[in-house]
């Protein structure tokens, strides 16, 4: 699954997470580059990879159902009047090159190809600092450029006609444990209320680990958040919530989130003070 180009995210000395470059998967899972296993400072493991329940969940990345009739998520793509369907419209991240690497990261560049064609150019900057002697941050940004002739959208299950599906963007696929995960923004709790809303923050508490993400832009402040603990523990943004996003030639989307990676199970104040530090950074 991994190469000697798999670089391995450092904090303090500490390996916290591997980033998969060219991940050897079959095509019906959209291969693409993914950060995996990602732990705390202590060593508990915070991502899964190709899990049984949804073999094309990989780790942490950038997961997009559909550009332009093309899906870079992987598994069954959804059809408006048919439902999930299986279809061979699958395409590929594929990592170029790096340039920029060390223990703290890394900023890579990337080609999202599909029958054949280059749709996007991706440049990927991925960022690990440690904030305490128990949490840890990854900073995650990701810049899609339309490489065509022609204007370019991203839609998602939710725009092809399946509500509350708005999934499409940066998604971390979480540990599944015996219990659901519990989900929290800084005024909001629980799957059904934090689901499709935006918020400064949202945390995702496991039995001895909390992720808190939040948006660091105002372009990513605007994505409502993809929520799911019941059925499986994963949190994303949402790039096409209501509506396509369109991308003209040439043009670039740009959306960075920052993940807070703690030891323990945080309350609301400490969250909070924690993303606090790591977007000040």
């Amino acid at each position: 699954m991994t190469t000697n180009d798999s670089p391995v995210l450092r904090v303090a000395g500490r390996p916290v997470g591997r980033y998969v470059t060219r991940p050897e998967l079959p095509a019906r899972l959209s291969p693409r580059p993914c950060l995996h296993p990602v732990t705390t400072l202590a060593g508990t493991a915070v991502t899964e990879l190709s899990p049984a329940d949804h073999p094309h969940h990989l780790g942490v990345g950038v997961a997009v159902p559909d550009v332009e009739g093309h899906n870079f998520w992987g598994g069954r793509t959804y059809v408006r009047d048919r439902g999930p369907t299986e279809l061979d419209d699958h395409g590929a991240q594929r990592h170029t090159s790096f340039q920029l690497r060390d223990p703290g990261g890394f900023v890579e560049q990337l080609r999202w190809v599909a029958s054949g064609s280059e749709l996007l150019r991706e440049r990927r900057t991925v960022a690990a600092t440690e904030l305490t002697d128990s949490a840890w941050a990854l900073d995650f940004t990701f810049s899609l450029t339309n490489v065509t002739s022609g204007p370019l959208s991203i839609g998602s299950p939710a725009t092809n006609g399946r509500p509350g599906a708005a999934y499409g963007g940066f998604f971390w696929r979480a540990r599944k444990e015996r219990d659901a995960p519990h989900v929290f923004t800084p005024d909001r709790e629980g799957e059904p209320e934090v689901h499709g809303t935006r918020a400064d923050w949202l945390a995702l508490r496991g039995s001895r680990w909390t992720l808190v993400f939040t948006g660091a832009t105002d372009a990513t402040r605007r994505d409502p958040w993809f929520v799911r603990t019941a059925e499986y523990p994963g949190v994303g943004s949402s790039l096409a919530s209501e509506e396509r996003l369109p991308i003209e030639p040439g043009d670039t989307v740009v959306r960075r989130v920052v993940t807070v990676v703690a030891d323990g199970r945080l309350g609301r104040g400490e969250a909070a003070a924690l993303v606090r530090k790591a977007v000040s950074r």
